[in-house]
């Protein structure tokens, strides 16, 4: 047995670089490719551009959420842009980001050294993922301050109708949009998560960059399908949609709660197991960059196992069956919608003022022909919605034909009388200005119980 010299007693083990210097290197790594940097300019520039050029245009993107009321408030354009994020630009930055920030070293052969100056792959991994979630919230960020500054300056900060028609406050406005940005977080930090595990998984494979995109796009795939209320409240994107539940009267939270709380169970599912792969690692083995079979089965399965069990708790706590769109919810939302811009398109055109009470507004649709049900999806609704105004005997009435989507929202375009919603436009004493009941939006709440 020797005894221990006095020089080796005064060797310093090594220790492990903080967590802290670890973050700063990842970020500074992620900022400097070009990629990045373009991704940065695209987020903070491109929507201010976008929507104060097309809030200039003649034509509006009448087929996008708060496209026809670009024209009359700034509070349109940052939801217009939400609806086209969450559909695409949120994919893919979480893709460029979150879902080569692992791939990248793979490529390069950097774990080498990277782990001889941490010294631990846990802090490695937490670095990583705490440094391509600071990069995504900045891009997240410019694309809110970016279209929310290019609809103010552009257009100004007005009223906005909500999704039923009935009228917000420009504060009102600008709290419900910053809340439904701050909503849509949660299937972002999802896809995040989806592209660390990706990343960690599959290598220096390019699908592990392409999964995130990937995922997103077989979501939007599935919410345009006919499919249950369960299943689609399941997917972890669906409060990319479910968001315009903030926008109606009262407001449609629990399908928005539920897509918020489901996409932060897959976020912290995903990227527990995206840790759990990457430290089970065989870093000595320079041939090996993680992908395999059993990386595949460890990542996927346990996801397809969390759909399964969210779908069966979501069908037991939750009243809606099917596809959630009947003919009596569908009748209340027109004729509430109706009622609400009625009342606005009075005001405009400076008659005597009506009250939604004193109107007792109410609807009547069918679907199709009378051998196929009133119920689910479909662009072949059509409605009759009747109205009464105070001292007039005769009952007013409006034909209107339905696209209502598997989501639950519905775009009622006008078909007469044109007196009411016949033309896009209205002769104010003001000017002209777009008519509200010419086309309108609004939802059906898919998981209010039927009065049938």
């Amino acid at each position: 047995m020797t005894a221990a010299t006095p020089a080796q007693d005064n060797v310093a083990a090594p220790r492990r670089v903080p967590v802290r210097r670890g973050y700063r290197f990842e970020v500074v790594k992620l900022v400097s490719q070009w990629r990045i940097r373009l991704l940065v300019l695209v987020c903070w520039v491109a929507p201010a551009l976008f929507v104060a050029a097309v809030s200039r245009q003649s034509s509006l993107p009448v087929d996008t959420l708060f496209g026809r009321w670009m024209h009359a408030t700034g509070w349109a354009g940052p939801l217009v842009m939400l609806g086209f994020a969450g559909s695409w630009a949120l994919p893919l930055v979480t893709s460029m980001v979150a879902g080569d920030v692992f791939a990248a070293e793979d490529r390069l052969g950097t774990w080498r050294h990277l782990l001889v100056a941490v010294r631990s792959p846990r802090r490695i991994f937490v670095a990583k993922a705490l440094a391509s979630l600071t990069v995504i919230l900045v891009l997240v960020a410019g694309l809110v301050v970016s279209s929310t500054a290019g609809g103010l300056l552009t257009v100004g900060n007005h009223p906005l109708v909500g999704l039923d028609g009935h009228v917000l406050t420009a504060s009102d406005a600008s709290g419900k949009v910053l809340l439904a940005w701050v909503c849509v977080l949660a299937p972002t930090l999802a896809l995040s998560a989806i592209g660390l595990l990706g990343s960690v998984a599959l290598g220096r494979s390019p699908m592990g960059l392409l999964l995130p995109a990937l995922v997103a796009l077989a979501m939007q795939l599935a919410q345009m399908l006919p499919l249950p209320v369960a299943v689609r409240l399941a997917l972890p994107g669906y409060a990319f949609i479910s968001w315009n539940g903030l926008f109606t009267g009262p407001q449609q939270l629990e399908p928005l709660l539920i897509g918020i709380v489901v996409s932060l169970v897959w976020a912290l599912a995903a990227t527990g197991l995206a840790y759990l792969l990457f430290v089970r690692r065989d870093f000595t083995n320079l041939t090996a960059d993680g992908a395999g079979r059993r990386a595949l089965t460890v990542g996927a399965l346990p996801l397809l196992g969390l759909g399964v069990a969210t779908v069966a708790l979501i069908t037991a706590a939750t009243p809606a069956s099917g596809s959630g769109i009947t003919q009596d919810k569908v009748q209340r939302s027109v004729a509430t919608a109706f009622a609400h811009l009625y009342v606005v398109q009075t005001a405009e055109l400076n008659r005597p003022a009506v009250t939604e009470a004193q109107l007792r507004t109410t609807s009547a649709c069918d679907k199709g022909s009378v051998r196929v049900d009133a119920e689910g999806p479909g662009n072949d609704w059509r409605c009759v919605v009747s109205w009464h105004l105070p001292g007039i005997a005769a009952t007013g009435q409006a034909i209107y034909q339905l696209d209502v989507t598997a989501d639950g929202r519905f775009v009622a375009d006008g078909d007469g009388p044109k007196e009411v919603n016949g033309y896009f436009l209205l002769h104010t004493p003001t000017g002209d200005g777009p008519n509200p009941l010419w086309q309108f939006d609004a939802n059906v709440q898919l998981l209010k119980a039927s009065s049938k």
